[in-house]
């Protein structure tokens, strides 16, 4: 059957991390959403998605297609009920489309609705990434590990617990220690651990990615593919090619890709008051309540920020926004922001593709009119946020 992940009208929600992407492509547990999906149904999805990210993510559609939710988290349970969709046929829960089965997604809302009425998860929230994660990386660890066996971990490192630690070809780890009393560890292809680390699990160290020497990596975390990590960080979730390369603390917090967090940079993941965190909302355009005491940084992808940064607790950076200096700067910086708490201009996307095509080179990749294309979408569409330029 012919998948398509369709983003819907709440995918605003998960900004900034949907402004570059469509929401199936947001990591959580080891895996994206799309992989996840992929592994499930054993085939190859595409997207239905915002348009300005339709030229890089085009859905490729049939006479009959399965639409499926792409903040959708899937399950046994779910699955099944996917699954046995007849064509025609839609799965709700409490109005939100799950999942149809026809030729057109417009025509679900029209169809035969079945109410599923079990548990299931779904991205509704962009806080939701790190508290899912813990319980995505054991389901994922096993969908991918399933009647596989490991490489063999050195005798040089220390295990504590009794889940599975599963190395990768290539994975490599020296002189560390892992404890798997809470959950499982999983070291992807070609990844390293560097002598020194403390890791406890769940945790998923994805493809080519590194921790280095003498990191305190806590469960519930997950370094995306060709990422490097060092210092001290806790139930957080890096999409992939970013670093957080040296000391300093990240907790219950998400980066997006090609980030950059500079020496001796520090999130608050507390407040001093103990009260619940309030995050910005793109959609709503207002700071809203999270229902977390413990809640962090969030990221967009191609940002960065230089030595000694500090961010409040609940803190929102959008897409290429560079921050430095001292003192804490806002709780939302706009994509396209230049500077720190002593105030911000605007970071013109010329001088940001120069930087994004130095980082990506670096890495072998690309930076594509795709690319470009939706980054000046994300400019323009975060002007009225930038505050300064209307001065």
């Amino acid at each position: 059957m012919n998948t398509i992940l369709f983003d819907d009208q709440e995918v605003s929600h998960l900004y900034p991390f949907t402004l570059t992407r469509p929401a199936a492509l947001i990591r959580c547990g080891i895996l994206t959403v799309a992989e996840k999906w992929n592994l499930c149904l054993a085939t190859d999805v595409s997207f239905i998605c915002a348009e300005h990210l339709s030229g890089k993510y085009p859905a490729k559609q049939e006479a009959e297609n399965l639409f499926i939710n792409s903040r959708l988290l899937p399950d046994t349970t779910l699955l099944s009920a996917i699954q046995a969709l007849a064509n025609g046929a839609c799965l709700q829960s409490n109005n939100i489309l799950l999942a149809y089965r026809g030729a057109e997604l417009a025509a679900a809302s029209n169809a035969q609705a079945i109410q599923y009425t079990a548990d299931f998860q779904q991205i509704s929230r962009i806080h939701n990434i790190f508290s899912f994660n813990h319980h995505q990386i054991n389901l994922d660890f096993e969908r991918i590990t399933n009647n596989r066996v490991s490489q063999t971990l050195s005798s040089t490192n220390t295990v504590i617990g009794k889940h599975p630690i599963f190395l990768e070809e290539g994975a490599k780890a020296e002189a560390s220690v892992f404890n798997t009393t809470e959950g499982p560890i999983y070291l992807g292809k070609n990844s390293e651990v560097m002598e020194g680390a403390l890791i406890r699990g769940p945790f998923a160290l994805c493809e080519s990615a590194g921790i280095k020497m003498g990191a305190k990596i806590y469960n519930g975390t997950t370094v995306g593919p060709h990422s490097k990590v060092g210092g001290e960080v806790s139930n957080s979730v890096i999409f992939g090619y970013s670093n957080k390369g040296h000391d300093g603390f990240l907790g219950n917090s998400v980066l997006g890709e090609w980030c950059n967090l500079g020496a001796d940079t520090n999130n608050s993941n507390l407040k001093n008051n103990y009260e619940i965190v309030k995050l910005w909302n793109y959609q709503t355009e207002r700071f809203e309540k999270t229902g977390l005491q413990f809640c962090g940084l969030f990221m967009g992808d191609h940002s960065k920020c230089g030595i000694n940064t500090m961010f409040n607790t609940g803190t929102v950076v959008g897409v290429s926004a560079n921050i430095f200096g001292s003192g804490f700067p806002r709780n939302f910086v706009p994509s396209f922001s230049w500077g720190g708490a002593q105030g911000f201009e605007t970071y013109t996307p010329s001088k940001a593709f120069q930087t994004a095509e130095l980082v990506m080179q670096r890495r072998h990749v690309e930076l594509s009119e795709d690319d470009k294309n939706i980054l000046n979408y994300i400019y323009t569409l975060e002007s009225k946020f930038r505050n300064w330029e209307k001065s």
